[in-house]
């Protein structure tokens, strides 16, 4: 089934909560920091969401996860199938979400599949209930994205487009156009992980999006450390962090771990 097959509700929302929240702190002159964690991989990650909106995260992505996350690399992968081990569902995510008052927007990532298998109300439902701003599927592509990115816009709910190293300009300018919330700037060709260099790509992605719109630009995948998150926002209005901080949390470093490794992105960004 194609997604535009669910009829979208009308809506003239300009923006979405979320983008004017990260525009407001764009136009104060911060460079913008979302890392990235899965849900329900241990019992103490709302703790962590906790923590890494303390450490200076300006919004935080809640990878809800799926069985075959084609995107994510070995230690994401590894992050999702422990939770998915440890009976985590879509429905749990968003329950437990719900008790949260973090102060950050929040994103949730997940796949197609789970949005398909729930259907648009029961999933936007969820995210409503959790005040979750934003959604990323990395298996959606533009030209099927247009039904549910308007329902969830109307809603307040931002939907947010990928742009490839290989996207022509022409199309980068369409995903910057329809993308809610901001562009999200693939910075390597490939899965996530962890990189022992910045690739060039991740400088060129931003340069790419900077050339053809105004939308706020976040660069993610492949960036690992704070010299290499400093060295990306030189072009990008900011950057998504995620393998690097998971695997501090599949190696017992918790709460604690995380905020020191968030706080030492946001260090690096700010000086």
């Amino acid at each position: 089934m194609n997604l535009n097959d669910l009829a979208p509700i009308s809506t003239d929302l300009a923006s979405t909560d979320l983008e004017q929240v990260l525009k407001a702190r764009r136009s104060a002159g911060r460079k913008l920091l979302i890392p990235y964690i899965p849900a329900g991989l241990s019992d103490d990650w709302l703790d962590v969401v906790v923590a890494i909106a303390s450490a200076g995260a300006d919004a935080i992505e809640i990878g809800v996860p799926f069985s075959d996350p084609i995107m994510d690399g070995p230690i994401i992968q590894r992050a999702s199938l422990q939770s998915l081990n440890r009976g985590t569902t879509p429905m749990s995510v968003f329950s437990e979400l719900s008790r949260l008052e973090v102060g950050v927007p929040l994103i949730a990532m997940t796949y197609c599949n789970l949005l398909f298998h729930a259907g648009y109300e029961r999933f936007l439902g969820w995210l409503l209930d959790a005040r979750v701003e934003g959604t990323i599927f990395p298996d959606l592509p533009m030209e099927e994205a247009g039904g549910w990115s308007s329902f969830a816009k109307a809603r307040g709910v931002a939907n947010i487009l990928l742009v490839s190293p290989t996207t022509p300009k022409d199309r980068i300018s369409q995903l910057c156009e329809k993308s809610d919330g901001f562009v999200y700037g693939v910075g390597v060709m490939g899965v996530t992980g962890l990189r022992d260099s910045l690739s060039s790509g991740a400088s060129e992605i931003a340069r790419s999006i900077k050339d053809v719109s105004d939308r706020i630009a976040m660069v993610g995948v492949g960036i690992s450390t704070p010299e290499q998150a400093k060295e990306v926002v030189l072009d990008a209005d900011g950057v998504i962090v995620g393998s690097a901080l998971v695997k501090i949390l599949l190696d017992g470093g918790g709460p604690t771990g995380a905020y020191d490794f968030v706080s030492s992105l946001r260090l690096a960004i700010d000086g």
